[in-house]
């Protein structure tokens, strides 16, 4: 109904600044009725919205576990918060809600929506994507109940370990410096990289996981750092994911991605682009120290590049 999905649109809209402004839990039914004065006068049923939002906040921890689960390794904070609050109003909706008030497949469809509409150009794709990979789990759910599926907590030494090799890729073309990056579904350019198989070198499987996502040769220089986060896999449960990164040159030729898991694109970029672009906040010092580097080992500077 119309009605209803205004009714929603105006919740992501309370939702997104609670979020936006770290409010109070409190806090967001005072700023969904003031945007109910603003934006949606003679709202109908606000009964549903006052329902759906104070039930989106007592369930977050739950939806955002589950969020994590369908989307594994992005923890919740990387993800864009039009996109996470519309999850969590879909998720709020698909688990919790009464089947006869909203079916799955309303639920499901409402969040496409407000994504396509709100959103950004993958966060349908995206929202559509984790939505249907819980759905998909758990049936037709009913009950509340995450998941059928009961893992244990286990400590952080004894998660499997997952190791990773990944790398700042630059090339010169004449007077030009280029990096190469790959961008996800969540908004943000990236570092390529692929896991190291058992047994393998990090230095080997860092150069063969680049050839496999981009399509370049590279010649690694040296090492800029590591990082290690816990990530969710809906069939295994949580793990550690161990990333060494480095400093590699390629030929500038043209980049074959490989459009798997959370990627959907990967370009090469100016050096001077590339201050532009929507980093994560770890990743920021990574490339920040690459830039320095590239910029010294080709005898270039910044300005040279601008």
């Amino acid at each position: 109904m119309a009605n209803r999905h205004l009714a929603r649109s105006t919740v992501l809209q309370a939702l997104f600044e609670w979020d936006f402004c770290n409010k109070k839990n409190e806090e967001a039914t005072t700023v969904l009725h003031r945007d109910c004065i603003e934006f949606a006068p003679g709202m109908g049923d606000p009964c549903f919205m006052d329902k759906l939002i104070d039930g989106v906040l007592a369930k977050r921890k739950d939806i955002d576990t589950i969020i994590e689960k369908a989307a594994p390794d992005w923890p919740i904070d990387k993800i864009s918060i039009i996109d996470r609050n519309i999850l969590r109003i879909g998720l709020y909706e698909l688990l919790f809600s009464e089947r006869n008030e909203v079916p799955a497949k309303v639920a499901i469809n409402e969040a496409i929506e407000l994504a396509k509409t709100y959103g950004g150009d993958t966060s349908g794709r995206f929202v559509n994507g984790v939505l249907g990979a819980v759905y998909k789990e758990l049936g037709e759910p009913g009950k509340d109940e995450v998941s059928k599926k009961k893992t244990k907590e286990i400590s952080k030494a004894e998660m499997p370990l997952e190791r990773l090799g990944g790398a700042i890729v630059y090339a010169k073309n004449g007077p030009d410096i280029f990096i190469a990056l790959v961008h996800d579904v969540f908004g943000h350019w990236t570092l390529s990289k692929g896991h190291i198989e058992s047994g393998e070198e990090v230095e080997a499987g860092t150069v063969r996981g680049i050839k496999e996502e981009l399509g370049l040769d590279i010649a690694l220089q040296e090492k800029l750092g590591e990082n290690e986060y816990i990530a969710s896999d809906p069939e295994k449960g949580k793990k550690r994911k161990h990333v060494h990164y480095f400093l590699a040159e390629s030929e500038y030729v043209e980049i074959v991605p490989e459009k798997k898991g959370g990627l959907d694109d990967a370009k090469w970029f100016k050096i001077a682009d590339i201050l532009d672009l929507n980093f994560y906040n770890d990743i920021l010092p990574i490339v920040t120290k690459a830039v320095e580097l590239i910029l010294k080992r080709t005898g270039r500077s910044q300005a040279d590049q601008k």
